[in-house]
This record gives C-alpha cells, structure tokens and sequence, in this order.
C-alpha cells in the first residue's frame, strides 16, 4: 500500500483526497490545510473521515474552536507518506517542495505551480513512462488535462501533426468571490498556455490557440481543429472518442445542451458534488472538414485533473510501468466507466 498525503484542502485537494481513499492499493494517510476553511468545517461535520493536519501551528487555537481534532504538523504528516499530492495555491507548491526535499519524498504538483517545479510534465495517458521513478512530477491544467487526451487518443491512430485550439473559460470555481462580479469577456492573446503546454507533453505536435474568459463556473468549453497526418472519416474520429475510458461521446438531440446540462446530469447521477472525471465531446460537433478534425469539449474543470494526479502517483512509485495497465487501475477504483451517450 502507498502511503498518500493531500496536502491543500480545497477544490481540487477535497477531490484528490476523495479519489486516493478509493484506491485499494493506496493509502490516504490525511490531509493538511491551514485553517478551518469551509471545505475543512464540512470534513468535521462528515465525522472527520480524514486525519487532520496542521500546516500553521499558529492557527492551533482556530482550528480547536471548531473542535477539529488535530493528528500533528504538515512535516508530520510528510514524514508518514511515501508521495505528497500538493493542491495548495500557485506559489505555496514551490516552498512546500524544500520540505518534500528535506525528507526525500516524492510530490506531485497541480496546474497552478511553474512548470519547472518538477522533473516531469505529467499526463496520465500521453507521457506515463517519462513519469516513471520521477521524484516530482506537474499536472497539466484542467483544460489541458481534456484538450490531451483528446488529441492523444486521434495521435496514436491517426497521427496529429498540429491542432489550433479556441477555448472559451470559466472564469472561477462555483463558490469563489475573488474574480469579482463581472459581466465581460476577457480575451487572452495567442497563443494560449494550453497550446504551449500541450507541445510540452506531447513535442511532436504543433498547437496554437485563443482563450477567451466567461462569467460562469460550470465548466470550460473547447473547440479543436486538429490536422491528421492521414485521411480520416467522422464515423472513425467518433469511435475513437467513444472507445477512450475518460471521454463520454453524448448528443445535443438527447438534451446536453451545453455545460449547465452536464453538471445537472453529474448531480442526478449522484455524484458528489456534481463531479464528472470524464470530459464530454457533442457528437453534433465531430466532423472531418477539407483536412481537419473538427470537435468540441466540455471540461468539468474541478475533477478532471483527479484520473491523471493518480496516475502520477502509480509512475513516480512504479506500481505499474506499463502505461495501459495502471490507467485501467485507476479507472477501475473511480469507478469510471466507458458509457456514451
């Protein structure tokens, strides 16, 4: 069993934990944070499923006002794990990893932290083997996280020598004030990180891109025009999509009318907080026009991340070397399954 600490108790740290207890072959250790956060309240009044750790000892007293039972320090809880999953705010990662040094363990970092932060920038399904045995390894943002394994899918059948990429963006999470009240679009100049980032991970392609900001919360949209390297036809893009474990091929006639439908739909699934570990491509948007792949996606940008972060962790331990194998792992304990719509 490898032994995991969630470092980071917010958006992405809630999820991350959630999906590490599922694992049968890991062990979620605790979390750590450095307050009582409402997500942190929300634990405590669930029972404190999770052991506690205190990243602040300063904060000691905040923490004993809610009767939040404290297991020991940030460093105590490090000293206990084999990998650290750092979800803390771009910035915290960076000083966090002297400590992760300082004990030699292993830590994978979010989309948020610099790239250079790590040995690897890591995707699950794209790049596994180059994560292997790694001591720190970077997650690709949400969007990116998608928009990979999107175009690694159509690269391993078809080949993809580039990809132009227009992503409309959520502006924050579902419950963050900190953007401001807005009623704008905000316009990125080319190319868009994702792009970058994308030809980071998989170098052989060429991408660009725009990225626009939009006044929601549920969800990031994507379009792709993606040019093969050989003759494609829809109906061959399409079973691509709908083989792929964490793509969910679904059609505007049946009622995903956009990312308000998707969320409702994860919320009557009864998923915990309306999260999808899937991204979802409209059938009505797959074509093949003169040389492109045209498609788009929707991006549950709060849990998307969670499938590849524990891929992370099975290459950095080398539970698996072999990149299907522990994918199809991870798949398995999340319970995801290859369902289309």
């Amino acid at each position: 069993m490898v032994k995991v600490g969630v470092v980071g108790y917010g958006t992405i740290g809630q999820r991350l934990a959630d999906g590490v207890a599922l694992q049968k072959d890991m062990e979620l250790i605790g979390i750590a944070d450095v307050s009582p956060t409402l997500p942190v309240l929300a634990l405590k009044e669930k029972g404190m499923p999770y052991d506690f750790y205190l990243a602040l000892p300063e904060n000691r007293e905040k923490l004993e006002k809610y009767g939040i039972p404290i297991s020991g320090t940030l460093e105590d809880l490090i000293q206990k794990c084999d990998i650290i999953l750092d979800a803390t705010s771009a910035g915290i990662g960076a000083k966090n990893k002297k400590l992760y040094e300082k004990y030699g363990k292993k830590a994978i970092f979010q989309g948020g932290e610099k790239t250079e932060i790590a040995d690897v920038f890591f995707h699950g399904y794209a790049n596994f083997e180059k994560g292997l045995g790694k001591q720190f390894l970077k997650l690709t943002s949400c969007n990116t996280t998608g928009l990979i394994r999107t175009v690694d899918a159509l690269d391993r059948v078809f080949g993809i020598d580039n990809v132009i990429i227009t992503i409309v963006r959520r502006v924050a999470d579902p419950g963050d004030y900190h953007r401001g009240l807005t009623n704008a679009l905000k316009v990125d100049k080319v190319p868009n990180h994702q792009a970058v980032d994308l030809m980071l991970v998989m170098p052989h392609v060429k991408a660009t891109g725009t990225l626009v900001h939009t006044p929601v919360t549920h969800g990031h949209f994507i379009t792709v025009a993606a040019k093969p390297k050989k003759s494609v036809t829809t109906q061959e893009v399409i079973e691509i999509f709908e083989e792929h474990p964490r793509i969910r091929v679904v059609k505007i006639e049946d009622g995903f009318l956009g990312n308000a439908a998707i969320f409702k739909f994860a919320r009557d699934l009864g998923h915990p907080r309306g999260d999808l570990y899937e991204v979802f491509i409209w059938e009505e948007t797959i074509t093949v026009f003169d040389d492109r792949i045209l498609y788009s996606i929707h991006i549950p940008q709060e849990s998307v991340t969670i499938p590849e972060t524990i891929d992370g962790i099975r290459a950095a331990m080398e539970m698996q070397k072999d990149r299907l194998e522990a994918v199809s792992l991870t798949n398995k304990y999340l319970n995801i399954k290859n369902i289309n719509y």
